[in-house]
């Protein structure tokens, strides 16, 4: 069974991330949280990351969703 996307996205952020986005509504979230698994699952340099530590993946992933939309 597959955890809550959510909440592996917020697991990926660093503390200061994490507050910001948990205090965005549940919504807006679960829009991050999708951006993140498409992240993921397109970006061939991730898969190639995600081999040596799925966490730095993860965390780079995280950071480049965050970074885009606010941008």
């Amino acid at each position: 069974m597959r955890t809550d996307p959510v909440g592996r996205f917020l697991a990926a952020l660093d503390p200061e991330q994490r507050e910001a986005v948990g205090a965005k509504s549940r919504q807006e979230q679960e829009r991050l949280a999708a951006a993140w698994e498409r992240e993921l699952e397109t970006d061939d340099e991730l898969d190639t990351l995600d081999e040596l530590s799925p966490p730095a993946a993860e965390a780079e992933a995280a950071r480049r969703v965050l970074q885009s939309g606010t941008d």
